[in-house]
């Protein structure tokens, strides 16, 4: 009898419990990324500032978070022109949202549509109580009943597993490290930070140098932190997705469909691009092997459904 080699599956629970530990690490590189950019950036226009810019700093992160977390939905939804769903239409949407949400032991969330023919998905929303989904006209017009489930589970489980919240925290932590190293730049360029380097000898020299370099390089450092979060978290609804419906064929069906796609989001941007279950933009590039990609490679996201 000839052994045929097993194949891989997915656990969820390790899946959901590496990621939450995963998501904590890259949380506080973030603070570590705009607490050295603030240090070495006070430091640099004078002698003491980076230790009395430090609480300016905190007040200014935790400012815009409340407000993105308050009002980041709204937002979200407004830019990208979702008209909330009556409770007299659409019913087949109706029925499966509220069918795996109840599944899902979570409140059904608000229901929006956006008229667009490309076929895509996403949730927004604080936690559970305060949640909304948004599918695009295409999404309804192209997918089955099993692919449209697949989808909807992929979105609730972004809601269930609460990383809404968490893309919404390293968005704005990605904004704020974008804002204060352009800031940095342009006051260094435009001949900011004049100091007696005589008197420091070779130290102000190098703080200059650490400014300079944090400025430039940590905005890319924090991109790619933003997306190394949103492709992991991309896995983990799969998966959660695909346990709720007990039918993962159906998510990796509708995959295929919107990777097959060809039409792009008119709506969406780059701001909004990783909230989406694929990438609405079609700006796929080879440079770096997908190192800027909002979502982890459609075939592999397959590969994985399959293998469950």
């Amino acid at each position: 009898m000839s052994s045929a080699p097993l194949t891989p599956r997915v656990n969820i629970y390790d899946a959901a419990a590496a990621n939450r530990v995963r998501t904590v690490v890259l949380i506080v590189v973030f603070v570590g990324l705009v607490t050295a950019l603030v240090y070495f950036a006070g430091e640099y226009f004078a002698p003491g500032g980076g230790i009395a810019l430090l609480p300016f700093a905190l007040v200014f992160s935790v400012g815009s978070s409340l407000v993105s977390y308050f009002a980041g939905d709204k937002l979200v939804l407004a830019q990208s022109q979702a008209r909330e769903v009556a409770d007299d239409e659409e019913r087949e949407l109706h029925n499966v949202v509220e069918t795996l949400a109840l599944g899902m032991g979570i409140p059904t969330p608000k229901l929006y549509i956006i008229d667009d023919s490309a076929p895509n998905a996403f949730a927004t929303g604080r936690d559970p109580k305060h949640a909304s989904v948004a599918v695009t006209r295409g999404l309804l017009d192209k997918m089955d009943r099993t692919e449209l489930e697949g989808v909807i589970a992929h979105e609730l489980s972004h809601v269930g597993n609460r990383d809404i919240r968490v893309m919404l925290l390293v968005t704005v932590l990605v904004g704020t490290v974008v804002l204060l190293s352009d800031w940095v730049t342009r006051s260094m360029f435009w001949g900011g930070g004049r100091r007696d380097r005589d008197r420091d000898g070779g130290g102000g020299g190098i703080i200059a140098l650490i400014a300079i370099v944090l400025a430039i390089l940590m905005p890319i450092f924090a991109t790619l932190i933003q997306l190394a979060v949103s492709r992991q978290r991309e896995y983990l609804a799969d998966a959660s997705g695909a346990l709720l419906t007990r039918y993962p064929p159906g998510l990796a069906s509708a995959l295929r469909k919107i990777a097959a796609d060809t039409e792009k989001l008119e709506v969406a941007n780059k701001a909004t691009a990783s909230l989406y279950i694929a990438n609405p933009l079609k700006d796929h590039n080879a440079f770096l092997d997908g190192l800027f990609d909002t979502h982890p490679p459609i075939e592999e996201r397959i590969k994985r459904l399959e293998a469950m």
